[in-house]
């Protein structure tokens, strides 16, 4: 698989592979031994890069390290997070609970590098911005780790603008990592052409909305327990019924290009701009193979602005809550 580079050098596969789905967020975690094979599988087709969050439940990142402890470990990037040490539930929905504190950060960290059981962490993102720690604190703390070799790069997750510049100018952010895709495409607004300026990677999560626009589910489809897609409002029969128009687009692309709308999606995101690098989900090894071979179609100039501009005259939902 072709790499590309983030902010301060560095490389990572194309397309990397979110592991969230695995144990969190789409009901009942997946069998252990089968997803230690599909994170093997990935790396033997080219993925070297992969996320995960100790929200995400400990075991995830347990996961990962069982998965990537057979292959060289410079061979792998390895990106986990800090600052959401749990949720609670108010009224009904999940509440992040936040703590970047410097003392919290390094017990957040060590903490991570004995699931994952490797020394250093390649790229390490503040999941979630804390408001009682400014950002020029942060970065102190991860240029100090970067120091004493237990972080490689930093990062970014959901962060306001003037929080990223203010915490670039004190340590070097190596990218931002926000949801993107053709049903989100709010970073296109001021994101990338603050990544441009400053030199930063955009690593796009649910770069498939959430599986949406795989094209695979419709109004009727039911989810498991404990799937969020259940109370989604991007996966309401109303918005899913209005966005149709997205997917039949996609189908009729897909079907020029012999490719499926996934991965359409996915060479478009790629075709944004170089530093861009999408990480879908999945726990089904066929979707894997699926979603990885989006990083060898190529779209052109034109048929990128053309794929712009179709989508810009459609009417689409971004509701996602």
């Amino acid at each position: 698989m072709k790499t590309r580079v983030l902010g301060q050098d560095l490389e990572v596969s194309a397309i990397g592979l979110g592991c969230m789905g695995m144990d969190h967020a789409y009901g009942a975690p997946a069998d252990r031994e089968e997803m230690v094979k599909l994170i093997r599988r990935a790396v033997e087709l080219g993925c070297n890069f992969f996320d995960t969050a100790v929200v995400y439940g400990e075991a995830n990142e347990v996961l990962l390290g069982k998965a990537l402890e057979v292959f060289n470990r410079e061979d792998v990037i390895i990106a986990t997070k800090f600052g959401i040490y749990g949720q609670v539930l108010v009224d009904g929905k999940p509440e992040n609970l936040l703590n970047s504190k410097p003392d919290s950060i390094r017990e957040q960290l060590e903490g991570s590098l004995n699931r994952l059981g490797v020394d250093y962490i390649d790229l390490y993102y503040q999941h979630r911005v804390d408001p009682e720690v400014e950002p020029e604190v942060v970065a102190s703390v991860m240029k100090e780790l970067m120091a004493e070799g237990k972080i490689k790069h930093w990062g970014l997750s959901n962060a306001p603008l003037d929080y990223l510049r203010r915490a670039h100018a004190v340590c070097p952010v190596t990218c931002i990592e926000n949801q993107y895709s053709m049903v989100f495409r709010e970073p296109e607004k001021e994101i990338f052409q603050v990544c441009e300026e400053l030199g930063i990677g955009f690593v796009a999560y649910s770069p498939l909305g959430n599986g949406f626009l795989s094209g695979k589910y419709d109004a009727d489809t039911q989810y498991p327990e404990g799937d969020f897609r259940n109370k989604m409002g991007r996966f309401s029969p109303e918005v899913m019924q209005k966005n149709q128009a997205l997917l039949d687009l996609l189908k009729e692309i897909a079907d020029s290009k012999n490719a499926t709308s996934a991965q359409i999606v996915l060479a478009w995101e790629l075709a944004q701009r170089p530093w861009v690098v999408p990480i879908p989900g999945t726990t089904k090894l066929h979707r894997l193979e699926e979603n990885l071979g989006g990083a060898a179609i190529e779209l052109s100039k034109q048929e990128l602005q053309e794929i712009n501009a179709a989508l810009d005259a459609l009417d689409i939902d971004e509701t996602h809550f």
